[in-house]
């Protein structure tokens, strides 16, 4: 009965169906036309009325599908009806890009993959559920949930949809209301993990409202606790306090040790053409996922081009005096040696007002020692990666461009 009101009056719909239906009767009307024609009878009538009829049949077809496609377009994406011909072919272009797994959380990773999905959208993003701070602690306390935050910031990253909505995810409540530091995004994930009952859909939900390239997946689905032991014997439980502990850190853990990766994210490195460590906090969003003994597996024994986007600069109490080649010392120690084959590292020089901005902050830029890090039996690629316009972080699209053709090249070499 549903199906029939497509037929009421004023649905605007009928003149196209029709339109259709006469150009599909003149095509096989012009077919017979042709077809009947005896050769030899000198008589081209009934030929030239077939092609007419033909050629009638095929425009009629082709303005009552267009106005078809361009109807239920301005039902379900009003704003983008002019876009149609834009939409599709970036669809189509981006499903054939290079399987690509991103893995950590935080800022870095969201940076990434927002240069990412303009080249593919075959993303999958592994985020950490270890953060137990600012909002996302917040809510992981009062609703013991997950949290939402790194996986919120992803999401937006991989955002195709309007300006606004991708806003509306970031809006983050005022100081003097009960919703004060909370963000939009983490209070609707939160609303769809007690609507659904499971954090998975609710995660899988909210990128179908941001319309996102790829999927965003979180490494476990246990509670868990990032802990640090330090270089002095002792030990901070919290991601928070651990960023807030002026001690070297000298290895993390998570408890419970043995928590399951998901799933999907063992699935998604399986199938991986790359997979990218950070850009991002090295002790408290990336090696929280690679702690996760099915993921470390998974990546370890992965065919895929694995590559770690190594950070620009240290981050106070967690990396201090940290060079490039400790940041890669730090992951290999915890997950193996075979977690990583190149390592990007940058070569460019930080403008001297960001640095006595970074140095109130304890932060220093990371020291280039690629000689080491080749040594240690990796290859480099050393470039100009920084975005220098508010803060000194990776340019999502001079790492993406150097992870795309670093995957193109291995590619073509392997196909020789």
């Amino acid at each position: 009965m549903n199906k029939l009101k497509w037929l009421l009056p004023g649905m605007g719909i009928k003149r196209w169906i029709m339109l259709c239906v006469a150009g599909i009767s003149l095509l096989a009307l012009g077919a017979f036309l042709l077809g009947s024609f005896e050769m030899g009878t000198g008589n081209l009538f009934f030929p030239v009325l077939g092609v007419v009829i033909l050629l009638g049949g095929v425009y009629f077809l082709i303005v009552g599908v267009k106005e078809l496609i361009r109807f239920i377009l301005s039902i379900l994406l009003p704003q983008r009806e002019s876009e149609l011909v834009d939409i599709v072919y970036t669809k189509q272009h981006l499903s054939k890009g290079p399987n690509i797994v991103a893995i950590g959380g935080g800022t870095g990773l969201s940076v990434l993959l927002h240069g990412l999905k303009n080249y593919t959208s075959n993303i999958s993003a592994i985020v950490t559920v270890a953060d137990d701070g600012g909002s996302s602690g917040r809510l992981r306390k009062e609703f013991d949930m997950l949290p939402p935050g790194d996986i919120r910031d992803c999401l937006v990253a991989l955002a195709d949809t309007e300006p606004l909505m991708r806003d509306l995810f970031q809006f983050r409540f005022e100081e003097g209301s009960p919703l004060s530091g909370h963000n939009f995004g983490n209070l609707l994930i939160t609303a769809m993990t007690k609507l659904t009952g499971d954090f998975e859909k609710a995660i899988k939900a909210s990128s179908k409202v941001l319309a996102i390239r790829g999927q965003v997946i979180p490494s476990t689905l246990q509670k868990v606790t990032l802990v640090a032991k330090h270089k002095n014997g002792k030990t901070t439980r919290g991601e928070t306090n651990i960023t807030e502990t002026d001690q070297k850190i000298d290895k993390v853990y998570l408890e419970p040790e043995n928590c399951e990766a998901t799933k999907d994210a063992i699935d998604a490195i399986l199938k991986a053409d790359a997979v990218i460590l950070g850009p991002g906090s090295l002790y408290t969003s990336i090696l929280p996922n690679l702690l996760i003994g099915d993921i470390k597996k998974a990546v370890r024994e992965s065919k895929a081009t694995k590559i770690y986007a190594c950070n620009v600069m240290t981050q106070s109490h967690e990396t201090d005096a940290c060079s490039a080649s400790e940041h890669v010392k730090a992951i290999t120690s915890h997950a193996g040696d075979d977690i990583i084959d190149y390592v990007i590292v940058n070569k460019q020089k930080i403008p001297g007002e960001f640095l006595e901005k970074y140095k109130k902050e304890n932060a220093y830029p990371v020291n280039n020692d690629s000689d080491v890090i080749r040594g240690l039996g990796y290859t480099v690629i050393e470039e100009n990666v920084i975005n220098t316009v508010d803060h000194v972080r990776h340019n999502s699209e001079k790492l993406t461009e150097i992870v795309i053709n670093l995957i193109s090249d291995i590619k073509i070499f392997k196909d020789i």
